[in-house]
C-alpha cells in the first residue's frame, strides 16, 4: 500500500475518533457554557445579568444565595441550591446577579452553564473543573424531568458525586418552575398505577431533596411589581411621575396577563425606548 493511501487512513481514522482536546486554562472569562461533542468550555466574556440591587420582592432568597455563595467562594463548606417557583420572578437573574456582585471580592469564582439536554456529559464536564484551580458554579437553567427522562440520573452525578463525591470546587445552582422537577400529574399518575406507589416516584421526587438549599419564588403583587418598575427607573436615570407610571404599568400588566418581574422588566424596557433612553 502506498505512503498516501496510509495517510489517508490515518486521516479518516483521525476525524473518526480525534485525539482529545488539551484541558482549558479557565482563565480568561468569568462564565463559561459547557459543549460536549467534542467537549469544550465556550467562554463568555460578558454575562447577561442585571445587578443584585434591582431584583425586588425577593430579599430572603437574595440574602440567603449570597450568604452561601460566599462561603463557598471563600473556600467554605456550601449547598447547592435549588430556586423553584413562579415563571419570571428572577430565579435565573438572582443567580448571575450574585455572581456578578461577587466577582470583584472573588475574580477566581467562575460560572459555568449546561443545558438540562447535556446532563449526560456532565461527568466529563466535572473531571475538567475537578481539575481547575478556580472555584465554579454550575449552572442548569429551567430544570424538570419527563416520565421518560434519565438525565436526572446524570444529575447525581453532581449532587452526590458518585465514589469519587462531588469536586470540592463546584457547587450546582439550578433553576425550575417546579418544586420536585417533575410534573404533579405525573407523581400521581405513577403512584396510582404502580405496585408499590411509595417507591415508584421515590427516585426522581427524591433528586429534589439532594439540594442543600430550597428557595422558593412566589409571584408578585401590585405594590412589588410597582418597586420593581420604579427601582429599574431610578437606576437608569429615567424620570416619570408615580401617577403616570401606576398608571402604564397596570395597564402593561393587564395585557400580559399578569405580573413578575419579567413582565416589570419587560415594561421598563418599552418605557425607556419610549423615553429615549438607553439601558444596554
Amino acid at each position: 500500500m502506498s505512503q498516501d493511501a496510509l495517510d489517508r487512513i490515518a486521516l479518516a481514522l483521525e476525524r473518526i475518533s480525534p485525539p482529545p482536546q488539551p484541558a482549558p486554562s479557565l482563565r480568561g472569562a468569568p462564565a463559561y457554557m459547557w459543549q460536549p461533542d467534542p467537549d469544550r468550555m465556550v467562554a463568555v466574556p460578558k454575562v447577561s445579568r442585571v445587578d443584585l440591587d434591582l431584583l425586588v420582592g425577593i430579599d430572603r432568597a437574595r440574602d440567603t444565595l449570597l450568604a452561601n455563595t460566599r462561603r463557598f467562594a471563600a473556600g467554605l463548606p456550601a449547598n447547592n441550591a435549588l430556586l423553584w417557583g413562579a415563571r419570571g420572578m428572577g430565579k435565573s437573574s438572582l443567580v448571575k446577579a450574585v455572581h456578578g456582585s461577587l466577582q470583584s471580592e472573588f475574580p477566581q469564582l467562575k460560572i459555568v452553564e449546561v443545558q438540562r439536554e447535556d446532563l449526560a456529559s456532565i461527568d466529563r464536564c466535572l473531571s475538567i473543573l475537578r481539575a481547575a484551580p478556580q472555584r465554579f458554579i454550575l449552572f442548569c437553567d429551567d430544570l424538570s424531568f419527563s416520565h421518560d427522562d434519565a438525565h436526572y440520573k446524570s444529575l447525581k452525578a453532581v449532587l452526590d458525586g458518585g465514589i469519587e463525591g462531588r469536586p470540592e470546587n463546584v457547587v450546582l445552582y439550578a433553576t425550575s418552575n417546579r418544586r420536585h422537577l417533575m410534573p404533579r400529574e405525573m407523581i400521581e399518575n405513577e403512584r396510582s398505577t404502580a405496585i408499590s406507589p411509595s417507591e415508584a416516584v421515590e427516585e426522581k421526587v427524591s433528586l429534589s431533596d439532594r439540594f442543600g438549599l430550597w428557595l422558593g419564588f412566589h409571584p408578585c403583587d401590585q405594590d412589588e411589581f410597582l418597586s420593581m418598575i420604579r427601582g429599574y427607573c431610578d437606576a437608569f436615570g429615567l424620570q416619570i411621575d408615580d401617577a403616570r407610571l401606576r398608571a402604564e404599568a397596570i395597564e402593561w400588566q393587564a395585557t400580559r396577563g399578569g405580573r413578575s418581574g419579567r413582565v416589570a422588566w419587560q415594561f421598563f424596557t418599552d418605557l425607556a425606548g419610549r423615553e429615549g433612553i438607553r439601558i444596554g
